[in-house]
């Protein structure tokens, strides 16, 4: 099922997804919240533009919110493996912990959820909205190499990743990514997000079951850990004055 939009081609999702297209300067993730209480389960909200692809769908849980925010592991997962599906050989994709997408070291957006603002902890929520935004192309007009700390597809030689491209691979891995989940359990999922962490010596990661991080060190006991839920609230990777990924 689709909305056709005059302005934005029409694009191609697995049956499950409903698409709503926006224009250029509209923002995915705020819309997907603001309709997801009416739309439902499966609404991909998509900005038709072209220095971004720009997404945001709506999920809806069974289980309490602070379990059903690992959904976001599953977002995570699925647009890394949707920008891998286009990766030039050699080229790495890592995620810095829980929100930020890289590509060899630079920043090229990332992930966010967002849920109702009356749920409660031990209910199941009445929506989740997974968002993302990815740099297709850099649009400050300066040589690169000027932010070296941040990246964009077309610098990363990803020719054929557009945004429309981008989006339809996240809807399939999401998919897949959600099956893992619900016939073998949260486990592999957790493993798939955590291969996809930076490596670092003697260092070792797990999540935990209401998704949060757990540190391990070689030759130590104790075991670090960072809440999931507060950080979420401010992602990492936008940049609050542009709207998009930070430079």
């Amino acid at each position: 099922m689709r909305i056709r939009a005059p302005f934005e081609q029409v694009l191609d999702l697995p049956p499950p997804f409903t698409l709503v297209t926006l224009r250029e300067r509209a923002n995915a993730f705020a819309h997907a919240i603001e309709i997801a209480p009416q739309c439902g389960a499966g609404t991909l909200v998509y900005v038709g533009r072209f220095d971004l692809a720009e997404f945001a769908v709506v999920l809806e849980p069974d289980e309490p919110l602070r379990m059903a925010r690992r959904a976001f592991y599953a977002g995570m997962v699925a647009l890394s493996d949707a920008l891998l599906a286009y990766a030039p050989p050699q080229k790495l994709v890592t995620i810095d912990w829980p929100d930020a997408i890289r590509i060899d070291g630079g920043l090229l957006g990332g992930g966010q959820l967002g849920w109702p603002p009356n749920a409660r902890e031990d209910e199941p929520p009445q929506w989740l909205v997974f968002g993302a935004m990815i740099r297709t192309v850099s649009m400050t007009g300066e040589e690169p190499g000027v932010h070296p700390l941040a990246t964009a597809l077309e610098q990363e030689g990803f020719d054929d990743a557009g945004a429309a491209n981008v989006t339809e691979a996240f809807a399939r891995h999401l998919m897949a990514a959600i099956h893992g989940w619900q016939s073998d359990g949260f486990d592999g999922l957790a493993r798939e997000f955590v291969d996809r962490l930076p490596r670092l010596t003697d260092t070792s990661y797990r999540i935990a079951d209401n998704g949060d991080l757990l540190v391990t060190h070689t030759g130590r006991t104790d075991v670090g850990r960072s809440a999931l839920w507060p950080v979420l609230r401010t992602p990492s990777w936008l940049d609050p004055e542009t709207g998009g990924p930070r430079l």
